[in-house]
């Protein structure tokens, strides 16, 4: 996160913004898993007003090391952070465009902290028990230490292979859901 030099204008005006702002509903649904959340053009249209009220605007700019999102008061003050836009294949363009909005939607909400509606209490992002076939499990103190990094929330193959150094097979059917 990069600022100005001051941020006391900005501290204000985004304090006077928050008295203003209420909830972004959520306006478009997911496809493929059905729930719903709130779109960029919402968020956006839900934020301009107030922004605008209180001499606050925001930026959005790919960059060569992500997405730079900027809020910037009329006194010349800003805020500035830099969040990555991951991609599964950026040789196509609308895989990239949709991590491209995807993290502006996310960016522009965090940079405001606004409140986008319902909350789901961490539910999506909490792991699911491993669930391990039983003739496939070793029995050494290693293995299940490995199963209890897993259960407290180590999801990467490196905090995995901290508790036990896994073969690549073994990761995999301990990160499967």
């Amino acid at each position: 996160m990069k600022t100005s030099e001051s941020i006391t204008s900005i501290a204000v005006a985004l304090h006077k913004f928050h008295g203003l702002m209420g909830k972004v509903g959520k306006d478009a649904v997911n496809p493929h898993f059905k729930n719903k959340y709130a779109s960029l053009s919402n968020i956006i249209e839900a934020t301009t007003p107030h922004l605008n009220a209180v001499g606050l605007s925001v930026i959005q700019l790919p960059t060569e090391s992500g997405l730079e999102t900027m809020l910037m008061h009329t006194s010349g003050e800003y805020i500035s952070s830099v969040s990555l836009t991951p991609c599964k294949d950026a040789s196509n363009p609308q895989a990239l465009g949709s991590a491209l909005t995807y993290a502006k939607r996310y960016a522009y909400a965090g940079l405001l902290n606004l409140n986008i509606d319902e909350d789901d209490d961490a539910q999506r992002a909490t792991v699911a028990p491993i669930k391990v076939k039983p003739e496939l499990t070793p029995s050494h103190a290693k293995w299940e230490a490995a199963k209890k990094a897993v259960s407290e929330g180590s999801t990467t193959v490196a905090d995995i292979e901290k508790a036990y150094t896994l073969t690549a097979a073994n990761v995999a059917l301990l990160t499967s859901k």
